[in-house]
């Protein structure tokens, strides 16, 4: 059961009032309104296409980000990671799907999209079995990056910076600027649960902003007044169509976005348990399957393809509310507003500026979820690389992007996002580092020797860098080896050295020693005042009631003069 952090005022098992639940899921729409409703629209124009058919594939779209975001947030049952993590267009497959549109139109789109999700499907099948290509260091670089890529979105925006060669513009840095600090003011000082609000109150701000500094024109004012209240989407107009010279990118897209699924999912986990160790991957694998689930059904009705969204994510632990109950909302009402323009067109005005400032507001929060996952393990030399060179190259998509501008279009889905580019290198570098990595490793010790303990120490960290393990299990594991050694020496247990072997797997540390001698006696109950003062051996004793303390079991063996102690400690 995983136990709620003290950060947040609904966690994702909590049902919080519905009027709360109604306004948490509609800030939830904002982030995915204004942040994923771009690529359809730049999908169509590729090929240049008419305003009614961008406007029909986004409203497709929108079904599909609001089924796959209920179907992530199931608990029970095949699908769904049960979390509340929000799906949108997937950036991933923004490459690939202009090459399908140029080659074929929407329809091949479409076509190569639902088979992108049954290859998704087949992923989320396999993942459970491919823990050790995603350890927590890898997931939290996925995480880390995830904030990242935000970045020169949400400055591009912040700035006025969006048109090639364009300056800083004064007005519309200034309505970012109040729109962040509102939502940090909000968010850092505000009391009780007006904290859980702070994209509603800072989106408030920056339309009034907007509107003022005359950045939300009247133009833009008169499209929602013209926008109509319903109407019904043609469901299926664009037909599907395969091309099986797109396979290779659309598999290569899909694997990209269930890489980021992944790390998507493992912050959910993280910011719900503050008791966190490492990815449950079959809640993952299940997350993954209703993300597939969500990409078929937007392919079938004239939609792209769908990934869970971080920005969203990040909104969830902003505001400190986690509840799958918002998630169910959020979709319900995503697909009602596909039927309901002008209800849309409210979220698709939103002034650039409030959407910088949203953005890097949340990036504030991605960033440092991903470290924190890094730093819940420790690193050597190997995964200091691992780390460190997929994030210099995920950054380099950024600041240098004419570097990839030769690639082969078929690798573009990896080489065009920072992201993508560093989840797989990450993957890549992980496998080859990780040869020559024994899973068990053996040292001697004379239990006289006046360096046995440094040795010990040494020892086991060393190794537990090497394996990535949690730090605060390799240092239970280095006091209770200590104390051992110690013990057995001041007791003269051992007649000669003690052959020490550390076995290490995901779930488990086992430190067994071995040597000719007499067993320790690893006492039950506290060793008293009176004997600690009166038996010299007494101190040494007091060791064994220690390592208990320090260990999750103990097993000892004697036969023929020859012992076995094995710690084991849970990981």
């Amino acid at each position: 059961m995983a136990k709620k952090p003290a950060n947040l005022v609904y966690g994702v098992d909590d049902n919080p009032p519905w009027g709360i639940t109604l306004l948490q899921s509609l800030q939830q729409i904002f982030i995915m309104m204004t942040l994923y409703f771009v690529y359809p629209v730049i999908i169509i124009h590729a090929i240049g296409g008419t305003d009614a058919q961008a406007a029909t594939m986004i409203q497709m779209s929108m079904i599909g980000m609001g089924v796959a975001t209920i179907l992530q947030g199931l608990r029970r049952g095949p699908v769904g990671s049960g979390y509340l993590a929000p799906s949108g267009n997937g950036p991933a497959y923004l490459s690939a799907s202009i090459l399908a549109a140029k080659t074929g139109g929407i329809s091949l789109v479409c076509g190569m999209t639902i088979i992108g999700g049954v290859f998704e499907a087949l992923i989320s099948r396999v993942v459970e079995r491919l823990r050790a290509l995603f350890p927590p260091e890898v997931a939290g670089l996925v995480v880390t990056m995830v904030g990242v890529e935000l970045i020169p979105l949400g400055i591009e925006r912040c700035f006025g910076l969006e048109e090639a060669g364009a300056g800083i513009n004064r007005n519309i840095f200034l309505v970012a600027l109040i729109t962040y600090v509102s939502m940090v003011s909000l968010n850092t000082w505000g009391k009780g649960k007006l904290r859980l609000y702070p994209i509603l109150f800072g989106l408030g701000v920056g339309y009034l902003c907007s509107y003022l500094f005359g950045i939300l024109t009247p133009a833009e004012l008169g499209h929602l007044s013209a926008a109509s209240w319903l109407s019904f989407p043609r469901f299926a107009s664009f037909g599907w169509s395969i091309d099986m010279t797109l396979l290779l990118p659309f598999l290569i897209a899909t694997l990209c976005s269930s890489l980021k699924d992944i790390g998507d999912l493992t912050t959910c986990q993280k910011i719900n348990d503050s008791d966190w160790k490492r990815p449950d991957m079959k809640s993952i694998s299940k997350g993954i399957l209703a993300d597939s689930l969500g990409d078929i059904l937007s392919g079938v009705i004239g939609g792209m393809g769908q990934s869970t969204s971080s920005s969203n994510i990040g909104l969830s632990l902003a505001s400190g509310a986690t509840s799958r109950r918002i998630g169910y909302a959020a979709g319900g009402l995503l697909c009602l507003l596909a039927f309901f323009p002008k209800l849309a067109e409210v979220f698709v005005i939103m002034p650039r500026p409030v959407i910088g400032a949203i953005l890097i507001f949340v990036v504030n929060f991605m960033v440092l979820a991903g470290i924190q996952i890094i730093t819940t393990r420790m690193l050597d030399a190997r995964k200091t690389f691992v780390i460190g060179t997929s994030f210099t190259l995920g950054v380099s998509v950024f600041l240098y992007p004419q570097a990839y501008s030769q690639v082969h279009p078929l690798l573009k889905p990896i080489f065009s996002s920072g992201l993508s580019l560093a989840t797989i290198s990450a993957v890549f570098l992980n496998l080859i580092f990780r040869l020559g990595i024994a899973k068990r490793q053996a040292l001697t010790i004379d239990p006289g020797d006046r360096e046995a303990q440094e040795k010990i120490s040494t020892f086991i960290l060393r190794q537990g860098a090497a394996w990535g393990a949690r730090r605060e299990v390799i240092k239970l594991a280095e006091s209770a080896m200590e104390e051992f050694t110690e013990a057995v020496a001041g007791l003269k247990l051992a007649d000669g050295p003690i052959e020490v072997e550390a076995r290490f797997d995901e779930m488990n540390l086992d430190v067994s020693f071995d040597y000719e001698g007499r067993l320790l006696d690893f006492q039950r109950q506290l060793p008293t005042a009176v004997d600690l003062l009166e038996d010299e051996e007494a101190v040494f004793r007091l060791s064994g009631f220690i390592i208990k303390n320090y260990a999750d079991r103990i097993k000892t063996e004697e036969k023929n003069g020859r012992c076995r102690v094995i710690f084991h400690f849970e990981h």
